[in-house]
C-alpha cells in the first residue's frame, strides 16, 4: 500500500521545501512538489539496486525525498 496521490504531493512538497531550505535553492512550490516527488523516484530505486527498501509511509518517503531532492540540486549546481 503506498501513499496516494494527495499524500505523495503533500510529502513530495515538503521534502523539496526541506531540500530547497537545506541547499539554500530559491525553488517555488511546484518546483519543490517536483523536486521531492522525483528525488524520491530517483533515490528509491537507486536503494532498491542495493537492496535497501524504505517503508511507504510518510517519514521514511519524506527522508528518501529530501535526500533524492538534495541530490537534484546539487547535481544541477555542478552542471551549471
Amino acid at each position: 500500500m503506498g501513499l496516494g496521490l494527495i499524500a505523495s504531493l503533500i510529502v513530495g512538497g515538503l521534502a523539496g521545501w526541506i531540500a530547497s531550505s537545506v541547499m539554500k535553492a530559491e525553488t517555488g512550490i511546484l518546483a519543490n512538489i517536483g523536486l521531492g516527488i522525483l528525488g524520491a523516484i530517483i533515490l528509491n530505486g537507486a536503494l532498491g539496486l542495493i537492496g535497501i527498501y524504505a517503508e511507504r509511509a510518510f517519514l521514511p518517503q519524506l527522508v528518501v525525498g529530501a535526500a533524492g531532492a538534495s541530490a537534484l540540486i546539487w547535481i544541477a549546481r555542478k552542471l551549471r
